[in-house]
């Protein structure tokens, strides 16, 4: 079972507090965002611009799809990472495959899968959509700037996203769960706070409120997908599908990311009926596909059932197994 995993390491409550301070607050948004400040201090003319700009996370101090701010964003990833890298081996004594999955070792063909059917169902719509509505497209494709672009997207985006699934559907799930004694609390929890951290990405501006369906919905569907399948293989895979393809293939002038993609998209969103489709359509579908794969059964018990601590847990003072 995926969140008993936990009981095999140092799990007490405020070991999970400690930590996500140290991953949130410490590694993600002080350390990590350091190389972002500075270069952003002096992109600035003075002081006043600099401070003016931190209010829209220094977006302003840079032109349109900028690579250099795209990076500068993704950089502040890392140092999440490495907190949480640190913080599982040394205030949990766990091992990033049992955070990852119930399985002895990582299963890469389950991330190969979840990324390639996002990919293949964002490249597919898109091409769909394109050649419906040729008015809605720039091609906006440069070869310099796209392959700086592509480089960075290949390389950071997977960073980010791990980081994002590790935190969410790992770290605080496992932590969350041994704490509830159950699997429906920290679904819920760790969906809707993974959604919320989202509330002031531009998309949210622009759409409203509606938009936080869309985020809090996906963050369920991959706790879903986490706990039906004992590891987050699927989640990691489709997360970094999602976010990579986009960054690549298209862009528009009021997404959060900002990238020198093939396309450029000129439509306006319809607030409400392109964020539901998602939700309560494709995931369904996607989840249908999933399940029929790897034969996914007893679907209450994985999603609402209790947690039971196994008859050895490990002990706080000598991490050894009682």
């Amino acid at each position: 079972m995926y969140i008993n995993q936990a009981y095999k390491w140092k799990n007490e409550s405020w070991r999970y507090l400690v930590g996500t301070l140290i991953i949130f607050m410490l590694g993600w948004q002080l350390i990590g965002a350091i190389p972002f400040v500075v270069v952003s201090f002096f992109q600035a003319e003075n002081l006043a611009e600099f401070m003016t700009a931190s209010e829209n996370a220094f977006a302003s101090l840079y032109p349109p799809k900028s690579n250099l701010y795209l990076f500068l964003m993704m950089t502040t990833f890392i140092g999440g990472f490495i907190a949480l890298w640190l913080t599982i081996k040394f205030l949990h004594k766990q091992t990033f495959t049992q955070l990852t999955t119930s399985r002895k070792k990582i299963d890469w063909g389950r991330f190969l899968f979840g990324f390639g059917l996002i990919a293949t169902l964002t490249i597919v719509t898109t091409i769909i959509d394109y050649y419906a509505n040729p008015e809605d497209y720039i091609v906006q494709f440069e070869w310099t700037p796209f392959i700086i672009m592509f480089i960075i997207a290949v390389i950071f985006i997977p960073i980010q996203t791990s980081f994002e699934e590790y935190f969410f559907r790992g770290y605080l799930m496992q932590g969350i769960g041994i704490a509830a004694k159950n699997k429906w609390i920290p679904l819920l929890i760790t969906s809707v706070v993974f959604g919320s951290l989202h509330y002031f990405n531009p998309e949210v501006e622009k759409l409203g409120d509606i938009a936080m369906v869309y985020y809090i919905g996906t963050g369920l569907f991959l706790g879903i997908i986490t706990l039906m399948d004992e590891g987050m293989e699927l989640a990691l895979g489709f997360h970094a599908g999602t976010n990579l393809i986009i960054a690549l293939l298209v862009t528009s002038d009021w997404t959060v990311f900002q990238t020198n993609s093939i396309l450029l998209d000129l439509s306006e969103p319809a607030a409400g009926f392109e964020v539901i489709i998602p939700v309560f359509i494709i995931y369904p579908i996607l989840l249908g596909i999933m399940a029929w794969k790897y034969k996914w059964t007893n679907w209450k018990e994985k999603l609402f059932g209790k947690i039971v601590i196994p008859s050895q847990t490990v002990s706080a003072e000598t991490n050894t197994i009682e």
